[in-house]
């Protein structure tokens, strides 16, 4: 089989992920780089030996033999550089968000569509091993009717910088960065149910706490003295689905907790589940309220996490696969985060058409 030729735009902290798991596919002939910061390019060329270097990503796709691109720039480029791939005949990974908003996520999809290429959403949650062992439970009806679910992701001072907290550039802060994360995990369990509408409120209150000293902690290649802060630091929101399903939505980027913490809560009539991080299930037996462990490891492994995502994108460019994160699933996801940005500015349930 011949090797799939694969671009990277934008060669930053995430594009790092998707380079390591390209170079294990041996499927994969990792072919160029591209991005805006010329040191940033150079320092990934020489790492990974990839001489084709551009700080134009459109010189990147006017190469005809690239079969697919990685899009791992920050937030507002995800929509221009992906329509540019796919108009140029790419197949695209793009990495979470899909994009600053929905009528962008859409444009995406359609132009995807339009070229008969594939768009895959970088959700990697539903890759994991904990997603896996959840929802081999959902799909034998251990859980019963799940009817409600909390999606959890705190940060005690944790916005990484740079871009981040920069609205132009980020399209927001902790609900566009990490809460799409849960939302989209508790969604995918929950079988990808139509949302309805949302009830949210932000928060701006603490800022990006750089002054916190001694902070840990996974930091942008942009961060600097001079970030710009303009995004919430907290979000918290109810979303409605059409089936009756509600979730219970919390992120942080700063927020005075004792220490971080990632949970996902499911609530069904035969049982519950808990990932914090292992997987704790909840359930009654002989007319008594039992709690269960499993015996094997359940916390999500980083461990082959991004390797996983990557062989199933490249398994879909390759054979057709269907794909288990489309772009359709990013636009419904975009039109989520735009509800709980639209409530919290009015104060009002926000209704998704």
């Amino acid at each position: 089989m011949k090797k799939i030729k694969i671009g990277v735009i934008g060669v930053g902290s995430i594009a790092r992920e998707h380079i390591e798991a390209y170079k294990k596919n041996g499927n994969v002939e990792l072919y160029a780089f591209a991005d805006i910061n010329e040191a940033q390019l150079k320092k990934r060329g020489a790492e990974y030996g990839v001489e084709r270097l551009y700080t134009d990503h459109r010189e990147l796709l006017a190469l005809e033999e690239i079969d697919a691109v990685s899009v791992c720039t920050w937030n507002s480029a995800h929509a221009p550089c992906a329509i540019d791939a796919l108009n140029a005949g790419k197949h695209v990974l793009c990495e979470k968000p899909m994009a600053l908003n929905a009528e962008l996520a859409q444009q995406m999809a359609d132009t995807a569509r339009k070229n008969g290429k594939l768009l895959m959403i970088g959700f990697v949650r539903r890759f994991g091993n904990d997603c896996a062992v959840l929802k081999d439970f959902l799909d034998n009806g251990y859980f019963g009717d799940v009817y409600y679910a909390k999606a959890t992701y705190l940060r005690r001072a944790g916005c990484p910088g740079g871009w981040f907290g920069e609205k132009a550039r980020s399209g927001g802060g902790p609900l566009i960065d990490l809460g799409v994360h849960v939302i989209d995990l508790t969604r995918y369990l929950m079988g990808n149910p139509k949302p309805v509408s949302v009830y949210g409120a932000t928060f701006r209150k603490l800022g990006d706490r750089r002054e916190i000293k001694g902070r840990n902690g996974y930091s942008s290649v942009s961060k600097g003295a001079q970030d710009v802060f303009d995004v919430e630091d907290a979000v918290t929101a109810l979303i409605r689905y059409e089936n009756g399903q509600v979730v219970s939505l919390e992120a942080s980027f700063s927020l005075n907790v004792e220490k971080d913490k990632g949970e996902i809560e499911l609530f069904g009539t035969k049982a519950g589940a808990k990932l914090d991080p292992e997987l704790h299930l909840f359930t009654d037996l002989n007319g008594y309220m039992v709690n269960n462990a499993l015996t094997m490891p359940t916390a999500l492994s980083f461990d082959g996490l991004f390797a996983k995502e990557i062989d199933h994108f490249v398994d879909c460019v390759a054979n057709g696969t269907t794909c288990l994160s489309p772009a359709e699933d990013g636009v419904v996801l975009m039109k989520i985060i735009d509800a709980i940005y639209r409530s919290a500015e009015t104060g009002h349930e926000a209704v998704i058409e």
